[in-house]
């Protein structure tokens, strides 16, 4: 397949884009500086700009594009940054490959969106059917998705990636844990009781790739592993896999100083469970929370 990449560049979207050459297909990148090689398309997402005609040979578009939630304290303009950065990329991608003749749109669109969508679930399991929640990241992701409109309403089948956790030691969730991990001041956050809809990337890589081929699946998609587990036994996990004692726990006060408005997000509790990719019979090859950790670390 010839796909089109946004944030080919990401924390995700690099190790996608090298897992899906490695599959055989064939990736143009959208980047918004100038074109520096023959697989770049030039694009302007912020004004809403992108050439319907560069995408007429494209079997697949992926959008991973959006700022990352962790590069600094919340504050409005930061969350204007958050929200543009994810539904002008959507917004313009959508309607760009809607705009096409029907014979030359792409046959599926995969689009980023987040767990966020749930709010705080509690101790209450929840599948792709469960409305959104409240809060910042849930309105955002409301949203984001609606974004896609363009896309679905022209006949694209379009599946909205609610993805979790991906654990890989060199970004994400889990590298900014490992040093004070390593340092003996780690441990769980607040009482730990809040669920983490973690997912190895190695899998996470697969459900992506498992999506895309498979034309049955349209709509929102839990992209998180089998078992999510409380901060508690994360905590207790990765103490363990590093020989580390985790007996330091943060309270909430000092995520707050920490974090800003961010902590409210990171204290949430997602209890998120992949029923779409369960009942697709998609295979992990981490199902569990050690193995997870193990192959991240290793």
């Amino acid at each position: 397949m010839r796909i089109a990449v946004a944030g080919s560049s990401g924390f995700l979207g690099t190790r996608l884009t090298d897992r899906l050459r490695t599959e055989g297909h064939e990736i143009v990148r959208l980047v918004r500086r100038p074109v520096r090689a023959p697989d770049e398309i030039r694009w302007d997402p912020a004004a809403g700009q992108l050439d319907p005609a560069t995408l007429s040979d494209v079997d697949a578009v992926i959008n991973l594009a959006g700022t990352n939630i962790s590069d600094r304290r919340w504050n409005g303009e930061f969350k204007d940054l958050l929200r543009a950065s994810r539904v002008d990329t959507t917004a313009t991608l959508a309607r760009s490959i809607a705009a096409l003749p029907a014979d030359q749109r792409p046959r599926v669109l995969l689009n980023g969106s987040a767990i966020g969508w749930y709010g705080d679930t509690g101790d209450r399991p929840v599948e792709e059917d469960a409305p959104a929640g409240d809060g910042f990241m849930a309105d955002l992701c409301r949203v984001w998705e609606a974004a896609t409109a363009p896309a679905e309403q022209a006949g694209i089948r379009v599946v909205r990636l609610r993805i979790g956790l991906p654990l890989d030691r060199t970004g994400g969730f889990l590298k900014p844990q490992l040093l004070p991990y390593r340092l003996g001041i780690a441990g769980k956050f607040g009482d730990g009781r809040q669920w983490i809809p973690w997912i190895s990337m190695a899998d996470c890589l697969s459900a992506l790739s498992f999506l895309l081929a498979n034309d049955e699946i349209a709509g929102p998609v839990n992209v998180v592993g089998p078992a999510p587990a409380t901060n508690a036994e994360f905590t207790r996990a990765l103490g363990r896999e590093l020989h580390r004692p985790t007996v330091m726990p943060v309270p909430g006060i000092a995520l707050r100083i920490l974090l800003g408005e961010m902590s409210i997000e990171a204290m949430r509790s997602l209890r998120v469970l992949p029923g779409v990719l369960g009942r697709a019979g998609f295979h992990y090859e981490h199902p569990d929370l050690v193995s997870a950790l193990r192959a991240a670390l290793d």
